[in-house]
């Protein structure tokens, strides 16, 4: 493998220099930590991280390769999207000879035919260090001395670069499931699959209020969910009805939008496999999957909503539910690919309320 000399560099001023390993092309984009241990082919193919250059805080990186890609409920398995979304990662050591019975190639091999730049060799604890001091920011990954503007902001929302363009449609199930697609993960619509359903997938934007379906589910994605206004409106709509709703990550902030709560920008996101929430019907903790920038104010829920899970860290907001209607969302993500399945039983409890109004 040849590398090059490369750098990770900071608005702050910041540098830290590493060696290239992926597609030598300088990138910028919005820098974010992981601290998952495991799973990053998932993770660098999650549409939640479009646009973002991705530090792993766990050293070893790349030591079991990547799988090669087969169908699992006609969606392709061990991955959660068809392409790679991180504009670059960022690693501490790099394992090029990989080990593991299911892998086709190492993870360079990979990121190069995407064209994904990535560096190792840096210290992804410092930049850790300074990114939960200071909060997420922008950075550029510099390859080989050539340098790269910093990016205009975003005019448009971050979904309409990663929600399917056209509708789409999974199983032939008896409980038709209308899918909105923010930037879904595959485990998403596996787990769905898992029950009697018949899955409409569309785009973040399509106006389904003239519609009939016995669920509605709203899928994560990245960015700020306040510039998904026509998503907004169309939740607005649904929100009077009695069909259930499930919103999944960026969904649960879509659905408290449309409810008149606010949302927020986290300090630096939450992003891992081991995130502790609480739900508060129950008073029991669970570990969670998360991937997420943005998240509820709960003093800002209406009087027919209330907090429905909450993170034991630092006490925000990880769920909504109404108190009278079929409605609920999760932060976190209970299919949880990668991660824990602790709270897979969410789909077990929307799939009641669907059978139930469906009767």
């Amino acid at each position: 493998m040849h590398e090059q000399n490369a750098a990770l560099i900071l608005e702050n001023g910041r540098s830290f220099p590493g060696k290239s390993f992926g597609h030598p092309q300088p990138v910028t984009g919005e820098v974010v930590f992981n601290t998952a241990m495991t799973a990053y082919p998932e993770s660098l193919t999650d549409p939640s991280y479009y646009g973002q250059i991705l530090v792993a805080t766990y050293p070893l990186v790349g030591n079991y390769g990547i799988p090669e890609p087969g169908l699992r409920k006609g969606l392709i398995s061990g991955f959660e999207s068809e392409k790679i979304h991180i504009q670059g990662l960022v690693i501490t050591d790099y394992s090029e000879k990989f080990s593991h019975w299911s892998a086709r190639e190492s993870l360079g091999q990979w990121l190069n035919r995407h064209h994904i730049p990535a560096i190792h060799g840096v210290d992804t604890r410092a930049v850790t260090k300074i990114l939960r001091e200071q909060g997420s920011m922008q950075g550029k990954i510099v390859i080989a001395n050539r340098d790269i503007a910093w990016p205009e902001p975003e005019k448009v929302p971050l979904t309409a670069h990663v929600s399917t363009k056209e509708v789409r449609t999974y199983g032939d199930g008896s409980c038709r499931i209308l899918l909105v697609d923010c930037g879904v993960k595959y485990n998403i619509i596996r787990n769905l699959l898992n029950y009697d359903t018949t899955i409409r997938c569309v785009p973040w934007d399509y106006d389904y209020t003239g519609e009939q379906f016995d669920g509605l589910v709203i899928s994560n994605g990245p960015g700020d969910p306040a510039l998904c206004r026509p998503a907004i409106a169309h939740l607005r709509f649904a929100l009077q009805q009695q069909v259930p709703v499930f919103g999944i990550c960026l969904g649960s902030q879509l659905m408290a939008l449309a409810a008149g709560a606010r949302t927020y920008k986290l300090k630096y996101g939450h992003r891992s496999h081991n995130q502790p929430v609480i739900c508060h019907d129950t008073n029991r903790c669970y570990i969670t999957s998360q991937n997420h920038g943005y998240a509820v104010e709960s003093e800002s829920l209406g009087n027919d909503w209330i907090p429905y899970f909450s993170n034991l860290n630092d006490q925000s907001c990880e769920g909504i539910r109404h108190c009278h209607k079929p409605f609920f969302a999760t932060q976190f993500h209970p299919e949880a690919s990668g991660g824990p399945t602790d709270t897979a039983f969410l789909f077990d409890q929307f799939m009641n309320k669907v059978i139930e109004y469906k009767s």
